[in-house]
């Protein structure tokens, strides 16, 4: 897996608050949705270096 480097990103509270209802919409944290939504930007402006996808974690199942 690629390292991740932190960055701190300042957005004003209507945002984030569509923000967070898009990523529950898709379970996924703000932070997911935020590297979702900028690495389909980056792939359809041909901007993405090509490769396969970064692995997804995965997340343990309940009972």
């Amino acid at each position: 897996m690629a390292e991740k480097k932190a960055y701190l990103l300042r957005v004003d509270a209507t945002l984030h608050e569509a923000l967070q209802k898009w990523a529950a919409d898709e379970l996924r944290s703000v932070n997911a949705q935020i590297e979702f939504v900028l690495r389909r930007a980056l792939q359809d402006a041909g901007r993405l270096p090509t490769g396969p996808p970064p692995a997804r974690p995965t997340r343990a199942r309940k009972g």
